[in-house]
């Protein structure tokens, strides 16, 4: 694809982009993404590992802008989807209405991180230009009807692409998650002095009864992940996945690849009776906050979840001077472990002009009860009163 100014080059694999190349298109700090899913390193593990691939429906298409001497200018992690699975964004009730219409949903386009409900930019342009972003729209939408797809979806970017991709016409959709803010405190005892007296002995007699049995908690990261603690985690991972989905979306090669190519980015928390893990939680810490994404267990404990999940996560906050803790999709319990709603944003781009319309009009409902929703949970946070946490 080209016009007067720029070449969109269409990349069927994540190891047809140079990891170079790659994230000096992604923002960085210290040479290193900001946000540990966008690191060229994370995409080539689902990769490499098959776990998101043409076979699993995962057909990388990234797309790459550059100027007329083949410098590379801006990014858009895209895939050519078969199913709408693995996206925490929900348009079945689309699919099923279009293809009862008639139509055909499938194939999609889907921009985002595979089975990672983060916000993260998805028009990665460095230098911010406008017109680039444009590029990198106006490429993806061609290269939707080039593909017969019915439409192209941006999940969980930030408030400002949102926007910015309505203003081009897509439809712009919200959505809630949790998260948990550092107001600077000090240790998880600062922490608890701000919540409602009832509030904060309910979450010191949990963190008491999930460890009561003298189980211990250890973080392990960088060169001190090894293939053991991987076996350890994926029979934990097995377990929950095999619970929800039926299938876990990753495999175990994955893990053995995050140890390889990216340790430093990844904080797996291990819960030991004696020399024995019987659960875990694995998650990603990026330049300002970190991610937690997967947990299991082989035995079940009071509390355990909640302690590996969110109370540790919020310790390790504490300590690395991290400002927010996103702990993953949904969750309304969190409100009540210091966890406040924050609004998660999606863009939209729908070919078949009935299905538009109706999506629109989904979208708008759905918008109003989200944020009427989002401002009743706000009353129920636990912390006491004139006591805030920072927004995102």
């Amino acid at each position: 694809m080209s016009a007067s100014s720029y070449t969109a080059t269409i990349h069927p694999s994540t190891a047809s982009i140079t990891a170079e190349v790659w994230n000096e298109l992604v923002p960085r700090t210290g040479g290193k993404p900001d946000n540990p899913f966008l690191d060229h390193a994370f995409f080539l593990a689902l990769e490499e590992s098959g776990c998101a691939t043409a076979r699993t429906g995962w057909q990388p298409q990234h797309i790459v802008v550059s100027d007329n001497a083949g410098t590379p200018l801006g990014l858009l992690p895209l895939f050519l989807k078969s199913h709408s699975m693995g996206e925490y964004v929900f348009d079945h009730g689309w699919a099923n209405a279009l293809e009862r219409a008639g139509g055909q949903y499938y194939p999609k386009l889907q921009c985002s991180v595979p089975f990672t409900p983060a916000t993260a930019p998805k028009l990665l342009v460095p230098s911010g230009s406008l017109e680039i972003e444009a590029a990198l729209l106006s490429s993806a939408q061609q290269l939707a009807m080039q593909r017969e797809a019915s439409s192209v979806h941006m999940t969980f970017v930030p408030e400002r692409e949102a926007s910015l991709v309505e203003q081009a016409g897509w439809l712009h959709r919200i959505d809630t998650q949790f998260h948990w803010h550092n107001d600077s405190y000090e240790s998880f005892e600062d922490f608890l002095g701000t919540l409602a007296s009832r509030k904060r002995k309910t979450i010191k007699r949990e963190r008491r009864d999930a460890l009561a049995d003298g189980l211990k908690v250890q973080w392990l990261s960088g060169s001190d992940l090894k293939e053991h603690h991987w076996d350890a985690f994926f029979e934990f991972y097995e377990d929950t996945g095999s619970r929800k989905w039926g299938r876990p979306y990753l495999n175990r090669s994955f893990f053995s690849l995050l140890g390889e190519k990216m340790a430093d980015r990844v904080v797996l928390m291990l819960a030991y009776d004696g020399a024995e893990p019987i659960a875990g939680a694995i998650n990603f810490v990026g330049s300002d906050r970190i991610y937690g994404r997967n947990w299991g267990c082989t035995r079940d404990v009071p509390f355990l979840h909640f302690e590996l999940c969110y109370y540790q996560a919020i310790d390790y906050a504490i300590q690395h001077k991290l400002s927010v803790v996103e702990a993953g999709a949904q969750g309304e319990h969190k409100l009540a472990r210091g966890y406040a709603p924050a609004i998660t944003h999606s863009a939209h781009w729908i070919a078949h002009p009935g299905l538009r319309d109706a999506v629109a009009d989904y979208i708008e409902h759905e918008r109003v009860a989200v944020e009427q929703n989002s401002d009743l949970l706000q009353q129920f946070t636990p912390f006491r009163k004139g006591e805030r946490t920072d927004l995102d």
